[in-house]
């Protein structure tokens, strides 16, 4: 999809308001040609027929009506411009959101995440002016200089003519600007894209960049990018300045052309004053939509630039995902079956080949293995953001594809080793996704987590506010969260991605505590890379480069002398 024709499809979504906008500033134009009729009347009949105030008080009385009149359009066309653009934006940024969430987190992965708000805030901003003010100055600056030269041609011909032949070299003109134009443009938001992702990453590293000593050569690069970022946006301004001026130089030397011949037949009295000076007052208001047009097709070319972005992300092809309608069968009493699955996330990287294991209700099944063995990706399959490549996942007797994602994921609890809190109370964190709650529920849940005596120390208790990420909370505390969130969820299945990892050894203990109580009648997935958490485990798979090379439990793995024995002389216990 070439991008204007991405930029005329979202029309559809700005419902009436455009056409609406469209329409009044038309009838604006017409109530111009009536108000100049009726000044130039009574201007020559002051002059040449000596016609009194109270005479042509009935037609001052018009024009000002007209005037309040057009003022009351103008006013309505710009609001209804501006909600077109808002609906347009509305629909656009619900539609990449969408599309970015069927993505999935593993798209997101591969993505700078300054680039995705950049393109998501400012691009669809962007668009406000391409919406509201280009697309209507553009239909505007068809009809009302045809609706202009309707009246012009019948009372002098050699105006009308002037004006037809010198009217299209500003669109020709701004055609050829906007060759150039365009191109200094993306490259100008590109390096605006680029810019965002820097600052977003230097500010979520800046502790690591004071550490190290690099916070200097981060802010060198910050400003090599802007002084980039800078002359990009000042070659785009050169251009609109020069393309403002010549299509100011194009419109008065027509301006003055029809007025210089307009008055050689006034002298000569070869022309009516009338007709005359109508058509003088008409010849500013005829270029007007032209230089209207002119002054706002840099917005044409910001839309372009932001729309590019779009469609790149719209046009990436969605990953083969679950998009079953069954519900999902009762996890309390069936089994979990990976039935020799294969998976890669790209040609030539294979994260699992030929994997095949059980998880059976009430089971806690561990999975260990060196950085990069598959365990994350495991957990990625069964959470349902990607599907295998080659065999199946089945519940009970139903693959995992023919499931509904959504009701599957009820019946999970999900503790990842890095838990993402958001900016909002505890209470609200604690109940993430769902809409009503008991306030007992959520204590009970907390209490459970360990992370009742710390919410209650807080002055504000489970209303305190934290900051992204959950700034304010120790690392500890944002597990407990964790662990608070998944014991209100009740889910039969908990799914526990190295939950103690970095944690010192007193938030390690509680959070073992926590999750000896959260497995107690559930089935337990845990994910760990210090042993010692999965020594209770009732089975242990260990992986090697996205193979199973030994299963069992601690002591038989410890006996049987192979990878796992390894890794727990290696690291004693932390792998």
């Amino acid at each position: 999809m070439t991008i204007s024709d991405f930029l005329k499809n979202q029309k559809v979504h700005s419902g009436h308001y455009l056409s609406f906008a469209v329409g009044l500033g038309l009838s604006a134009g017409f109530l111009l040609i009536l108000q100049a009729w009726l000044l130039a009347g009574i201007v020559s009949e002051v002059i040449f027929e000596k016609a009194s105030l109270a005479e042509t008080q009935s037609r001052l009385w018009a024009m000002l009506a007209i005037f309040l009149l057009r003022a009351i359009l103008a006013w309505a066309s710009e609001q209804a411009a501006f909600r077109a653009a808002a609906n347009v934006k509305l629909q656009l940024r619900d539609r990449l959101y969408r599309h970015l969430q069927l993505l999935g987190p593993l798209y997101l992965t591969r993505e700078r995440s300054g680039d995705l708000v950049n393109t998501l805030s400012d691009g669809i901003e962007a668009l406000e002016s391409y919406y509201a003010r280009f697309l209507p100055a553009m239909s505007l600056v068809v009809w009302v200089p045809l609706s202009i030269l309707v009246f012009v041609f019948p009372m002098d011909w050699i105006s009308g003519v002037v004006m037809l032949i010198t009217a299209p070299l500003i669109p020709l003109f701004m055609i050829f600007i906007g060759k150039g134009t365009e191109r200094l443009n993306q490259r100008q938001w590109r390096k605006l894209a680029r810019m965002s992702a820097h600052f977003l990453d230097v500010i979520q590293g800046l502790t690591t960049l004071k550490l190290f000593n690099a916070s200097r050569r981060e802010a060198e690069a910050v400003g090599r990018i802007s002084e980039e970022y800078r002359r990009d946006t000042m070659a785009v301004l050169r251009m609109a300045f020069l393309s403002s001026l010549v299509l100011e130089f194009f419109a008065t030397v027509s301006i003055a052309l029809i007025a210089v011949l307009i008055g050689f037949r006034l002298y000569y009295g070869e022309m009516d004053f009338l007709y005359g000076f109508f058509v003088l007052l008409l010849a500013p208001e005829f270029y007007l939509p032209l230089r209207t047009m002119g002054t706002h097709y840099h917005a044409r070319m910001d839309g372009i630039a932001a729309a590019e972005r779009m469609i790149e992300i719209l046009e990436t092809p969605l990953p083969k995902q679950a998009n079953g309608q069954q519900p999902s069968p009762d996890l309390k009493v069936q089994s979990i079956r990976f039935d020799h699955v294969a998976f890669a996330y790209e040609a030539g990287r294979e994260a699992l080949n030929q994997i095949s294991f059980d998880l059976h209700p009430n089971e806690r099944l561990a999975l260990v293995g060196p950085s990069g063995a598959g365990k994350s990706t495991i957990i990625n399959l069964l959470l349902g953001f990607a599907t295998p490549d080659a065999g199946e996942i089945r519940i009970g007797d139903i693959p995992l594809t023919q499931i509904d994602p959504d009701h599957w994921r009820q019946q999970l609890a999900w503790v990842p080793q890095n838990p993402r809190l958001f900016h909002g109370s505890l209470l609200d964190n604690i109940c993430l996704g769902r809409d009503r709650v008991e306030m007992s529920a959520v204590r009970e849940a907390a209490r459970l987590a360990r992370a009742d005596e710390f919410i209650d120390r807080f002055p504000d208790g489970y209303e305190t506010l934290i900051g992204e990420h959950g700034q304010g909370l120790s690392g500890g505390q944002i597990q407990r969260i964790a662990l608070a969130r998944a014991f209100l969820k009740d889910a039969p299945l908990v799914i526990l991605d190295e939950a103690t990892a970095n944690l010192d050894l007193e938030n390690e203990a509680l959070i073992r505590e926590a999750i000896r109580e959260l497995s107690k009648g559930r089935r337990v997935l845990s994910v760990a890379h210090r042993l010692n958490t999965v020594q209770d485990a009732d089975r242990i798979l260990v992986l090697d480069s996205g193979r199973i090379c030994e299963q069992g439990r601690h002591a038989e793995l410890i006996e049987a002398d192979g990878l796992y024995r390894q890794m727990v002389l290696a690291y004693g216990g932390a792998a």
